[in-house]
């Protein structure tokens, strides 16, 4: 068996590009599917709740049997959920296909992250946090791709079907490569380490530790970003301001290696929640150039993923592929939660803010340039502002928790160096 572990990791990083195509797409189209199938923010959040916790579902079962059945068979599953998810989402038709199909897209994303993950630190064991930043830089590339394709396609007149469609050409394209590939097995069963182990190895307090961080650190990145469009209609063009927050964390994910060099992961975590922090408030207080804050925002947030998982490979080797995976899992499963419930806060908050006697689904459904719709997206770009607010308050309390996490990790070192 010869493994070309270049070769490899290519086509995992454009497997990861369909992952992202599909959160950048559906950011662009949500006011087109909002407006289109007459959903309000409830029945929207629920839709794109789906691929949140479609995720974790396909990520920890993923994680559990790719020791047993190898990473490839799990890819092959993870290429025909994609084709299958663009294809229903294309021919929606109102709110249950499309809570179907982005179901589906979300289960072939957690698959994809659940063969990866494992691949990427298995093929480079001598830089895994460098690698995955590396891989993990397609995440926010396909989101920057995903955004401009739906720039220039809806200038062009292009409906959102066809912007979907677009994501069928990478997706065959990984299919096809992945399956003339010879692939390692994973590194747990490489290195000998039983299962047992493994699990003993979870419940580490410092693994449990970064599994409820790694929470806060998705929802600040993924719902900030998949929600700009609609949480910040009155600020200029939202899909710019994702366009840039993307923009910028390619270009920090393929710095990382001299970044990591200079400071030890935790004390990355811990800038970024810093800088993270600081974007938030940028943004929901912003009266100026909204893209400066999108940048900074973009600064903070761009090494939280990679960053978690390839701190959680390097000191807690034993975890595994169900380590890497479980952090990924609790990641997407918290956004979930996080948008459910802010979806229906954002309705509440909004119905309140309407004339009496106007329900939220009259004013959802209410004709262009009447006053209640004006009233209702006033009602909605305040209640943006307000979300984003709340949102905040996550990276400061990612402050504290990291600079614990320093804190004990310099006492650790200092320790084994005795």
């Amino acid at each position: 068996m010869q493994i070309n572990r270049t070769a490899l990791f290519r086509a995992s990083c454009l497997s990861l590009l369909v992952t992202s195509l599909s959160f950048g797409i559906r950011a662009g189209i949500m006011g087109d599917l909002q407006s289109n199938f007459h959903l309000n923010a409830t029945q929207l959040g629920a839709i794109t709740a789906t691929a949140f916790w479609g995720f974790p579902l396909a990520v920890v079962i993923g994680g559990m049997i790719v020791d047993i059945i190898g990473m490839k068979r799990l890819l092959v599953m993870a290429f025909i959920f994609h084709l299958l998810g663009i294809l229903l989402t294309i021919f929606a038709g109102g709110f249950w296909t499309l809570f179907i199909s982005t179901l589906t897209i979300g289960v072939a994303n957690g698959t994809v992250e659940a063969a990866c993950n494992p691949l990427v630190t298995t093929l480079f064991p001598e830089s895994k946090t460098t690698k995955l930043n590396h891989f993990h830089l397609w995440f926010p590339g396909g989101i920057f791709i995903g955004t401009l394709i739906v720039l220039l396609f809806t200038k062009l007149g292009l409906s959102w079907q066809i912007q979907v469609g677009t994501m069928l050409i990478p997706t065959l394209i990984y299919g096809y490569l992945f399956s003339k590939l010879d692939f390692p097995v994973t590194e747990r069963v490489s290195s000998g380490v039983s299962m047992a182990g493994m699990y003993k190895a979870l419940a580490s307090p410092l693994f449990i530790f970064m599994f409820i961080c790694m929470c806060g650190t998705a929802i600040t990145e993924l719902y900030t970003e998949q929600w700009v469009p609609v949480l910040l209609k009155s600020i200029g063009n939202p899909i710019l301001i994702v366009t840039a927050t993307s923009g910028v964390m390619v270009l920090g994910r393929g710095l990382a290696k001299p970044v990591l060099k200079r400071f030890a992961p935790q004390g990355v975590l811990l800038m970024s929640a810093t800088i993270a922090a600081i974007g938030l408030y940028l943004l929901y207080t912003s009266t100026g150039n909204v893209f400066v804050d999108a940048i900074v925002f973009g600064i903070g947030v761009c090494y939280f993923w990679p960053t978690m998982l390839g701190f959680v490979n390097e000191n807690l080797p034993k975890t595994g592929a169900l380590g890497l995976n479980l952090m990924g899992g609790a990641g997407m499963l918290s956004v979930s939660f996080y948008t459910i419930y802010m979806g229906h806060y954002i309705d509440r908050v909004v119905a309140g803010k309407l004339p009496a006697g106007s329900s939220l689904q009259d004013a959802v459904k209410a004709a262009p340039g009447s006053s209640l719709e004006t009233l209702y997206n006033d009602a909605k770009n305040v209640t943006g502002i307000d979300v984003l607010h709340i949102t905040s308050f996550i990276p400061i309390g990612l402050i504290v928790a990291f600079t614990g996490l320093v804190i004990y990790m310099r006492s650790r070192n200092k320790n084994a160096a005795v």
